[in-house]
């Protein structure tokens, strides 16, 4: 089942069982997607659906908007609606891969350094896209961008 059915069927079972927040977050995720998929169509002319890489890299947007929300939410004393963006983060997380851990991430960045040849830090632009456009969601990329950095030097 691919990304698109997933979020689709849970906005449906989300309804049935009157899961508001659970629902109005899905929601949100549709929405975005739609806006992307409009954006896609009048910037190329025609219909291209978004593969479930541009899925997960729109859901992994939406997390990282909802942690500046809350953190901003927290040192202003608004708990409440911190609690708010951390439940809609639950909501969006159900939906990307898993993220990797430290290890996994290392060896990932050491694989990608030896596949393109890289062997100083000029070569670190190309090293963060490969690892973009292989693991978008998976990896946590301000920090491993100081990993390639540490790896390159």
């Amino acid at each position: 089942m691919d990304l698109r059915s997933k979020i689709q069927s849970a906005t449906k079972d989300a309804m049935k069982s009157r899961d508001q927040l659970r629902l109005s977050t899905l929601r949100l995720i549709s929405a975005a997607i739609k806006d992307r998929e409009i954006a896609a169509r009048t910037g190329e002319g025609e219909g291209a659906g978004l593969s479930d890489a541009d899925l997960v890299a729109i859901l992994a947007k939406m997390v990282k908007q909802r942690q500046e929300s809350a953190r901003s939410y927290e040192e202003g004393g608004r708990l409440e609606l911190a609690e708010k963006e951390n439940a809609e983060i639950a909501v969006i997380q159900e939906f990307l891969p898993r993220r990797m851990s430290d290890d996994e991430a290392r060896a990932a960045i050491a694989a990608v350094i030896a596949e393109l040849g890289a062997g100083s830090v000029r070569d670190m632009g190309r090293v963060m896209g490969t690892l973009k456009a292989r693991y978008a969601g998976q990896l946590d990329f301000s920090a491993a961008g100081q990993m390639v950095k540490e790896k390159l030097l």
